[in-house]
């Protein structure tokens, strides 16, 4: 099954693409954020100013216009068209142990500030290294564990503003 994708920009214009049409673009990667894309025998310069990966937003200037993106995959869509919606959830103000481990890092302490997908401990269960991002912006407001220690499931590790 082909993998479709629905991209927004600048809130206004929708395109849907396939994953064959965006493996045929022709293009060419100029540094770790600038891009050289040739379309219907036109050139253009595009470069990432903001790559928001975790929520799939960026902000895109191409020929020195700039655009912002979102790009919306399957489980978007299929999330999209059955009327639910991921905007929606409450916020989490609180990280909470996903399973029994020993916590092997702390990387944070409390009034730190935070940004989504940040790096806040790491948890060893089951032979494995597991480790705990932040859900969301946010300050530090407390941290229950400490290297070394053992957690239960669902045992309160970090709490935030």
């Amino acid at each position: 099954m082909e993998k479709k994708y629905k991209v927004k920009v600048n809130d206004s214009l929708e395109y849907n693409f396939s994953e064959e049409e965006i493996k045929a673009l022709d293009s060419q990667k100029i540094s770790a954020s600038q891009y050289h894309l040739l379309q219907n025998n036109r050139s253009f310069k595009a470069e990432v100013l903001e790559a928001g990966f975790l929520k799939r937003e960026y902000s895109v200037k191409i020929n020195n216009n700039t655009y912002n993106i979102k790009i919306s995959n399957e489980l978007d869509l299929l999330i999209e068209e059955m009327g639910l919606s991921l905007g929606t959830s409450q916020l989490v103000n609180d990280l909470k142990a996903p399973m029994p481990g020993l916590i092997l890092d702390v990387n944070i302490k409390a009034g730190d500030e935070v940004k989504e997908g940040d790096y806040l401990l790491v948890l060893e269960a089951m032979k494995m290294e597991n480790t705990l991002t932040a859900p969301r912006d946010g300050v530090v407001k407390s941290v229950s564990v400490k290297k070394g220690e053992t957690v239960d499931k669902n045992q309160l590790l970090v709490e935030m503003e």
